[in-house]
Parts: structure tokens; C-alpha cells; sequence
């Protein structure tokens, strides 16, 4: 599914450079739910970014379902986007004066399909997170664990092969956090690849492996026994 080798990542800061990502190799498997950990400064967010095609490594390989996925202009990283990845952020990342209907239909419309089929598909989504009587609200009328309902949906509209999720309970209470992971664990029952970055320990633990990144190294690949969210809801 995700093949990285040798990735490397500098930023310029005045006359030096940083380097942020030192040589991660990191594979994932389809089906596999997978957690990035590391402090701030650790490259985690540099890693996803890369991942998402929201930037590209200075050196190494990254070949996403057997696709290489370098020197891409903008335009083709946001064909690939669209056909591969599906995203969720930790401030939602939803369009305000759109309702949560149209927010979820969007990706479909960069697809090209018919408003009725976009319509149509976005509600089967929204009932999937048990938001569909809910369409017709806009983001301001929802709750924090709502708005990631619809960011989730809208990240599936698409049927992505690999979603991204940075920091998803991020911006959630401990309660609603859970209610959150135990949907996301249901996904991934279900075989949708995860990878899921997060600075806190109990959330790593509901995934199926944690991989920790150190001062831009991989520190750590481990397969961790999964905590069922469900237990906590």
C-alpha cells in the first residue's frame, strides 16, 4: 500500500537549513491502522504532510499503491489526492457556509460525478456516521465530535485507499475522543488503512501499531495490542 525509502526533508532558516525527516523508511500494509508519535519537532507532521502530497521529500522513495509518487505539479498531486487519500484534521477543516451535506459532497464534485450521485452518495456517508438528519445543518450548529463525523465522512466520500488522520481527537473531549476512535477502529474492521498521528499515548494504543519518530528519526515499530475504544464509550 505505502512504501517509503530513505525519505529526507530540510527547511531553509536563514543561511542554514533544518533537517527534519533523516532518512525514514516506513512501509504499511492495506488493512493496517497505524499511529505516528513523536514530541513537537519530532517530523511527524513533516512525515504525514509528505505522505498527503501537501509537500515532497528533498531525497528517497515513496510509492503509494504502486504508484511513485514524485515531481508532481500541483495539479497532479491533487488528482492523486483525490484518488488515493482521504483526510482528517484536527480543527475539521469544513467549509462554514456550506452544509454538512455539501461539505461531505465536495471531493465527489472534484470527481466529476453528477450532483444527484454526489447528493446521493454524501447522505449514504452521512448516515454511516449517523449524522444524516443533521444534513441540511452548517458547521456552526454542530458539536466538536459532530463536525469530525462530517470531516470523517467526507473523508470516505471519496473511497480513499489510505486515510490520514493528524491528531483527530485533537480538538475533542476525552468522551467524545473515544466515540471518535471506536468509529475509526470500525472503519479499519472493515479494511480501510489508517494512519493516524497523535501526541497522546491512549489513542496510539486503540491502533494495531505506533511508530515513533525522535529528532527526525524512526526511534521505534511496534505492533501494539489494540484497546478497543468501545469499552470507554
Amino acid at each position: 500500500m505505502l512504501n517509503i525509502k530513505k525519505l529526507h526533508k530540510s527547511y531553509p532558516i536563514g543561511d542554514t537549513s533544518l533537517h527534519v525527516l533523516k532518512g525514514i523508511d516506513l512501509s504499511v500494509e492495506d488493512g493496517e491502522m497505524v499511529a505516528i508519535m513523536g514530541s513537537s519537532g519530532s517530523g511527524k507532521s513533516t512525515l504525514l504532510n509528505i505522505i498527503g502530497m501537501l509537500d515532497e521529500a528533498d531525497e528517497g522513495e515513496y510509492i503509494l499503491d504502486g504508484v511513485p509518487i514524485k515531481n508532481l505539479t500541483e495539479k497532479k498531486a491533487a488528482i492523486y489526492r483525490n484518488k488515493f487519500l482521504g483526510f482528517i484534521f484536527q480543527s475539521f477543516n469544513l467549509i462554514n457556509y456550506k452544509n454538512a451535506l455539501d461539505n461531505v459532497a465536495l471531493p465527489l464534485y472534484y470527481q466529476g460525478m453528477k450532483r444527484q450521485d454526489r447528493i446521493e452518495k454524501a447522505l449514504f456517508h452521512l448516515e454511516k456516521v449517523g449524522l444524516k438528519p443533521w444534513a441540511h445543518h452548517l458547521p456552526n450548529e454542530l458539536s466538536g465530535g459532530q463536525k469530525q463525523r462530517v470531516a470523517i465522512a467526507r473523508a470516505l466520500a471519496a473511497n480513499p485507499k489510505l486515510l490520514l488522520a493528524d491528531e483527530p481527537t485533537g480538538a475533542l473531549d476525552t468522551k467524545t475522543s473515544y466515540e471518535i476512535m471506536d468509529f475509526i477502529q470500525s472503519l479499519n474492521d472493515e479494511g480501510k488503512t489508517i494512519l493516524i498521528v497523535t501526541h497522546e499515548e491512549d489513542i496510539a494504543h486503540m491502533c494495531k501499531r505506533l511508530v515513533r519518530l525522535k529528532d527526525g528519526v524512526m526511534v521505534e515499530d511496534v505492533k501494539v495490542e489494540q484497546v478497543r475504544a468501545s469499552q470507554y464509550v
